[in-house]
């Protein structure tokens, strides 16, 4: 993800402390996140990914408890995968926002809707009303992350982008240790609607007084011609794209004829117009941007499918109680923030397109632990540890590539190339975890045990690791 190349108005950047000759090793940055010029920022930043942070942490891990509770288990794809098409919608959307108009309003804008979302979750009476309220959930996910980023690239100079980033993955370790554990107890003790309507009552203040700092903050653009006249995506064609994977995400949920003409009709949609959605080549590999862009969407489409296939598995095979799959959040929360914080201030000598092929291996490393971790003579914790594994390997190829992209970018064309990172990372996330339920859902079609099931949609995950091993050179900067 990237950002709207628009100078922060009362954060300019000095002469001095323009980008360096390779921006794959940046020279240290004269000031620090946190001194006078970049306090307002910092501060603004992390307080908004510590509440998103508390609020999805904590959500996630009980979605295969609310989905069995409301008999949708067969359409649990669907619930995750429709959460991933919106967010492309609303990165799409945040992007254009903040290309117009700075990003700050994008940022309150899904701040505010977040809140609504978490009461439309915890009020659901089918699992199509589950699916509705992660819908919106998806669409200010996507405005959120595009406009942090964007923010970023506007408010800080290239040297410091990386320990900004860093800190945003830092920011989700509190909410990481509280969040998903206790949202296990709660579902345990009370039920799963108490998680969403709790939050929603908690993160309402924090999200109102974001808001109005917010209203006082201002990233105005000045884009130059060239800019100006390059294409963007139309929001109605992020709108189709993202209409044609929930389709798809359906399809999948099932192998009647009903159930294949909605996967086939979101296939058509997704073949026809995602291209135009990415930067050219994207799908070749071209180097430096979009591969860039590719690899995200691998990447993202890994450890996502992981995430949402082995709570799945822990819950519907193995009896797993919430508090488990809450204290694997946990880890890979912690995992995750732990990477991005070496490779913002350990690694920092290292070429990005290095640790982007380090980040692979790791997240192949995590498919492995959780195709073993399928067999039930395992314990259901070593299953669980896949998903901490996975995030160490995408700590680390997250914020490289967000690097990355920002270098290959013009300075007033972030906006866009934040909008793409968003795009294909949901559009990869859609996709694998497709593939994977897919691959999931014809073995038990053919009267395949779960055990194989999973072990078989786990084993597939390894096909984009290696591309992404494969590809990483590609995403070198010159």
């Amino acid at each position: 993800m990237t950002h709207d190349a628009q100078r922060s108005s009362t954060n300019p950047t000095p002469p001095e402390q323009s980008a360096p000759s390779d921006p794959e090793r940046p020279f240290e940055a004269p000031e620090k996140l946190f001194s006078k010029t970049y306090r307002a920022a910092t501060t603004t930043f992390a307080a908004v990914m510590f509440l998103t942070g508390l609020a999805a942490l904590a959500v996630i891990p009980t979605l295969p408890t609310a989905a069995e509770a409301l008999d949708g288990v067969s359409l649990f794809p669907l619930v995750a995968g429709c959460f991933v098409a919106a967010s492309l919608f609303g990165g799409v959307l945040g992007g254009h926002w903040a290309d117009r108009s700075g990003a700050h309003r994008p940022l309150a804008a899904g701040m505010a809707l977040a809140v609504v979302t978490l009461v439309v979750s915890g009020a659901s009476t089918s699992i199509w009303h589950l699916a509705a309220g992660r819908f919106l959930d998806g669409v200010s996910a996507g405005m959120v992350a595009v406009a942090v980023n964007t923010a970023i690239g506007q408010s800080y100079p290239p040297a410091l982008r990386p320990r900004a980033l860093a800190l945003m993955s830092t920011c989700w370790i509190v909410p990481s240790l509280i969040g998903p554990p206790l949202a296990g107890v709660v579902a345990e003790v009370w039920s799963w609607r108490t998680v969403f309507l709790g939050l929603a009552v908690l993160t309402l203040i924090p999200a109102l007084a974001v808001v109005a700092v917010l209203r006082g903050v201002s990233w105005s653009a000045t884009p130059t011609a060239e800019a100006a006249e390059a294409p963007r995506p139309p929001l109605l064609l992020a709108a189709t794209v993202s209409v044609g994977a929930a389709l798809a995400q359906y399809g999948v949920s099932g192998w009647d004829a009903w159930h294949l003409l909605f996967a086939g009709g979101g296939l058509v949609l997704l073949i026809a117009f995602t291209p135009r959605l990415l930067p050219s080549g994207t799908f070749r590999a071209a180097r430096r941007l979009p591969v860039t862009v590719l690899l995200r969407g691998l990447g993202s489409g890994v450890f996502f499918t992981l995430e949402a296939l082995v709570p799945l598995m822990l819950v519907t095979d193995r009896d797993a109680p919430p508090l488990v799959i809450g204290l694997a959040f946990t880890g890979a929360a912690i995992a995750w923030a732990a990477a991005s914080w070496v490779q913002g201030h350990l690694l920092t000598g290292w070429s990005r397109h290095r640790l982007v092929l380090v980040g692979a291996v790791v997240l192949a490393l995590a498919v492995v632990v959780a195709a073993v971790g399928t067999s039930p003579s395992l314990p259901p914790y070593f299953a669980a540890s896949a998903m901490v594994v996975a995030a160490l390997g995408m700590g680390l190829i997250a914020p490289s590539l967000t690097v990355l992209s920002l270098a290959h970018s013009p300075a007033d064309r972030q906006g866009y190339a934040s909008g793409a990172m968003q795009t294909s990372q949901n559009l990869g996330q859609i996709s694998v975890l497709g593939i994977g339920s897919a691959a999931l859902n014809v073995c038990l079609a053919v009267g395949t045990d779960r055990s194989t099931g999973y072990a078989t949609a786990f084993v597939l995950l390894l096909i984009p690791c290696l591309l992404t091993v494969l590809l990483s050179a590609r995403t070198r900067h010159p």
